[in-house]
């Protein structure tokens, strides 16, 4: 077996029987965790759209603008538990049927063997060339090997397997659903199918009577032996061959009668297409996507010590103990390529949640829920989106940030009195845009405009004229109607500032710490960078489309009055308006240094003091015995560090994500301990994060330049990337030795300048529309290529 072949999959010798251990499969609706043994195979399912709870009416009327600046009076005078009690008051409102995403079923396959089949050898892998999964199992000789391979459809839409032997009538299973919910069941019809149906109720965050309803179909056929059914599962016995086809519907948004009948019928048109059909247009449909990016870190080593050569469980330990393996951070960036289409792709109803769309059971019974957090969760999951050449995959949030919007105009009117629209802290599928339950982290007062940055960078990366008019412009000029009419002047500084907010999660000290530690306070850092972000492209957008003149002005004098980064006593950037004192130095919160990424607000080259600052602030919180060390601040570690270009310090953090804070089958996970947690929890943020930091080393494009090997670490001196996105409308393939460029192809599908950096060389240019520019190492034009 080859090593490339092996540098793209994950594969093990060992079964798989936690969920943990397992390995996703996914169409952009349908999820399916696989777990295979040789006698068992679980299929862990989900669909996007199983959520408990229910969309509710904002319960009363907030404070408006008179509890508004009575609270911020108090702020600003320094009475931090009158505010918060205040706060409280008007700003808090109780927990309703919030909801969370819930597993839906296991599928169980109970394979009839003989004692001595233990013994069989065994292997099962995940192909992220192909999305398939595939499992072999061969005996001791008295039978022979079995083989099973599924994948979900997402061009068919609907999950698919096959299972086959290679002797005659080898193939004998039973074929059963369990259900994850108390409301679950499933009957036969006829002698090969099962119909299921169930009901997304929980008690943790939700009254345990509401929630979306699934109804599903499965058919099983077989080649050679029979199948029959006794009511509630399936069984076949002596087959050459069988094939599994299933589909699930939900009622979210939908007529259940419909959906149930949707999910017969695409089962039938499946039977009618065939097995070699469907993954015939599944390879279609999954392939070119997959094919855009090539990444090698490191020449391919033809020993065989070479690391692809073993088990991706040995490799991840072996990372751990400090073994040198280039080409498995190479896996990491392309599985989470993978998950992304997998959890996310251009037609899915929804985006992916904390667990993308598949769910292990935990997340959706902690405090925290499996849900959209818009604090850093949700948006990290979409960091890689853009540059890792994926950007239909965006637009299932941007379609969501539509509806968002939607709803938090209601927010927005009656908590604060305001036009335009508002969201908090998290949300979910029923369009929660309120506060949550406790203002201590509930009153995160960006947390939507977090999200709908997201827009900004889709359009950078596209210069989609049509989105950026018809979506991306409405959405976020009804944010800035809010901010301009939410925010006030600092009665002092004469700043435009945000309030009564919080800087996502962290508490500080106003005083002495026997004062009590707060997080409500008037302009925190977060709420600045974002605000500025805002107003500034709304500004560029508006001139650009020639819309609302008259906003501009408004526009231009609130960026002016917007506060500056500051640098505090300790060197470093200031997460709040005032120098405040830090009550959890370890928190895994680093929400300020947005404006460091994915924001451009400080760079080492524009900025070098606050750049210098930045450093401060992740030097202290490496320092802190007892750092909250988790997936998505191990991912945040290596972004910041990209960006400012040490790439060694920022290898050094996804070496940590990926040794340290990853399950056998690569999921990030958060830490136990660490929020509540009762056991490391899959959280896929971390993934996406740990994706965007290796593309973030290779590649840079702020501030309007395009910057090639920014971060390169030297671990990585030789290497290669074809595919990657960078703002502009512009791909970019890389190659490096010993450390240092050696070609660039630079492909432009917008027309207009562009400038490149590598080192201490810079060029810049008039890009034609559907031009090619290849570079060498000094970054001298070579050779020019314009299509018809």
């Amino acid at each position: 077996m080859s090593s490339y072949a092996d540098s793209s999959k994950l594969w093990y010798t060992k079964p798989a029987h936690r969920w943990s251990e397992g390995l996703p499969l996914g169409n952009g609706r349908i999820g399916a965790v696989v777990m295979s043994s040789p006698q068992r195979e679980v299929w862990s399912l989900t669909e996007s759209s199983y959520w408990s709870g229910r969309a509710e009416e904002t319960p009363g009327e907030g404070g408006g603008k008179p509890a508004l600046e009575a609270v911020r009076k108090l702020l600003f005078a320094g009475d931090y538990a009158g505010a918060d009690r205040l706060a409280k008051m008007h700003f808090q409102p109780l927990k309703q049927n919030f909801g969370t995403h819930l597993g839906m079923c296991n599928a169980v396959i109970e394979f009839v063997s003989s004692p001595q089949e233990e013994l069989a050898e065994f292997r099962r892998e995940l192909d992220l060339t192909t999305a398939l999964h595939y499992t072999t199992s061969g005996s001791d000789g008295t039978r022979e090997a079995l083989h099973r391979e599924m994948f979900t459809s997402h061009a068919d839409d609907l999950l698919v397997a096959r299972i086959w032997a290679e002797g005659s009538g080898n193939v004998s299973f039973t074929f059963s659903l369990e259900g994850q919910t108390d409301n679950f069941m499933s009957r036969s019809f006829g002698s090969a199918a099962l119909e299921f149906q169930g009901m997304a109720t929980e008690n943790v965050h939700s009254d345990g009577n509401c929630g979306v309803s699934c109804l599903g179909w499965i058919h099983i056929e077989t080649r050679g032996g029979s199948v029959r059914t006794d009511g509630q599962q399936i069984m076949v016995e002596d087959a050459d061959e069988a094939l599994i086809y299933l589909d699930v519907r939900t009622d979210y948004r939908q007529n259940v009668v419909a959906e149930a009948k949707t999910a017969r019928d695409q089962v039938e048109l499946a039977l009618a297409k065939g097995y070699e059909g469907l993954k015939a247009d599944h390879l279609s449909d999954y392939g070119p996507l997959y094919d855009r990016v090539f990444i090698e870190l490191g020449t391919t080593p033809t020993s065989a010590t070479d690391p692809s050569h073993l088990p991706t469980d040995q490799r991840i330990s072996r990372l751990a103990q400090g073994k040198h393996d280039p080409q498995l951070f190479a896996l990491f960036f392309q599985y989470g390529r993978y998950l992304t289409l997998a959890g996310s792709r251009e037609d899915s109803q929804l985006p992916m949640h904390l667990q993308g769309i598949w769910n292990d059971g935990e997340a959706c019974r902690m405090g925290w829920s499996c849900d959209y957090h818009l604090d850093i969760n949700t948006q990290m999951n979409y960091y890689p989106t853009e540059v890792i050449h994926l950007g239909e995959s965006h637009l299932p949030l941007m379609r969501y940030l539509e509806d968002l919007a939607e709803a938090g105009r209601t927010t927005a009117r009656q908590y604060y009195d305001s036009p335009g629209w508002v969201a908090h802290v998290f949300s979910n599928v029923w369009g929660f845009t309120d506060p949550g339950w406790d203002t201590s982290w509930g009153l995160n007062v960006t947390g939507g405009l977090w999200l709908a940055v997201h827009m900004i960078e889709h359009y950078r990366f596209s210069d989609d004229r049509e989105f950026l008019e018809k979506q991306a412009y409405p959405v976020l000029r009804e944010a800035s109607l809010f901010f301009l009419d939410y925010m006030t002047v600092h009665p002092v500084k004469d700043w435009l500032v945000t309030g009564p907010s919080n800087s996502p999660e962290n508490h500080f000290y106003s005083g002495e710490r026997g004062d009590g530690a707060w997080q409500l306070s008037m302009g925190s850092t977060i709420d600045q960078v974002l605000v500025r972000e805002l107003f500034e492209f709304c500004l560029e957008a508006g001139q650009l489309i020639g819309k609302d003149e008259d906003l501009r002005p408004r526009l231009e004098q609130a960026i002016k009055q917007l506060p500056p980064l500051l640098i505090g006593s300790k060197g470093q950037v200031q997460e709040w308006l005032e120098d405040y004192e830090e009550a959890q130095p370890e928190h895994r919160h680093m929400s300020h240094l947005f404006a460091l990424y994915p924001a451009n607000q400080i760079t080492p080259e524009g900025t070098p003091e606050l750049a210098a600052a930045a450093t401060v602030t992740l030097e202290n919180r490496k320092l802190q015995d007892e750092l909250e060390d988790i997936e998505f601040t191990a991912a945040l570690f290596a972004l910041y560090y990209a960006r400012l270009h040490d790439g060694d310090s920022a290898l050094g953090h996804v070496r940590h994500l990926i040794s340290e804070l990853c399950f056998d089958n690569l999921f990030t996970f958060s830490r136990a301990g660490i929020a509540g947690a009762e056991s490391n929890i899959f959280v896929i943020d971390g993934n996406m994060g740990g994706t965007a930091a290796i593309a973030e080393m290779l590649l840079q494009s702020h501030g309007g330049e395009i910057t090639l090997l920014p971060a390169l670490p030297a671990a990585w001196p030789t290497g290669k990337v074809n595919g990657l996105r960078a703002k502009g409308n512009v791909v970019v393939d890389l190659a490096w030795a010993h450390g240092k460029l050696t070609s660039a192809r630079i492909r432009t599908f917008s027309p207009g300048p562009k400038t490149v950096r590598w080192g201490g060389n810079q060029i810049s240019f008039e890009a034609g529309s559907g031009s090619e520019y290849i570079f060498d190492s000094q970054l001298q034009l070579r050779q020019t290529q314009t299509s018809n």
